[in-house]
């Protein structure tokens, strides 16, 4: 009798702990999602290598890019400021803080501006990869946080788990430090 017990205790404990990762809140989906950032979560990974592997980029270019995005990610802060919600949909404002990745590339493109000349070949013609070379440096060396705010628009799925839904590039871009960027 007392395994009958402890079976249906165990059972019981289980199945509670196993729905505490079911998503409650329009905001516990948002920190999930967050975190698999911060974490390097193997489908943010997969995502990163997609985006990384279609640039116009060498294979140590490719590297050094996918090195400062994951420190990108693993640096990645976050608040919620604010939670509403309308039925099975949610708003989740977050303030994230992420390395500065826009001012050094704005830097290396004034740079170039300025001095093309020391991105010429030795046949005295510009070459591309010498400049990717260097603005991937000054993105690699930054330190500096900036801040901004993503506005999550969360819904419920068919079985009423809350899910974010899909970031527009401009919130992408806030989550990789480059927001508002142009070339």
């Amino acid at each position: 009798m007392k395994k009958i017990v402890k079976g249906c205790l165990f059972l019981i404990l289980m199945v509670f702990l196993l729905g505490c990762n079911d998503n409650l809140t329009a905001k516990d989906a948002v920190v999930e999602y967050l975190n698999g950032y911060i974490n390097n979560d193997e489908s943010i990974v997969n995502e990163l290598n997609d985006y990384v592997n279609n640039e116009d980029f060498t294979d140590e270019q490719k590297e050094l890019y996918r090195k400062i995005l994951l420190k990108q990610y693993n640096t990645l802060t976050y608040n919620v400021v604010n939670e509403t919600y309308d039925g099975d949909k949610a708003t989740v404002v977050v303030r994230i803080k992420v390395i500065d990745l826009y001012t050094p590339q704005v830097e290396a493109v004034k740079y170039l501006n300025e001095s093309s000349e020391k991105f010429y070949d030795s046949d005295n013609k510009y070459d591309k990869n010498l400049f990717l070379n260097y603005k991937l440096e000054k993105m690699n060396e930054s330190t500096e946080m900036v801040e901004y705010n993503i506005n999550f628009k969360v819904m419920k799925n068919d079985k009423k788990k809350w899910e974010v839904v899909q970031l527009s590039n401009d919130d992408l871009e806030k989550i990789h430090g480059i927001y508002g960027f142009t070339e």
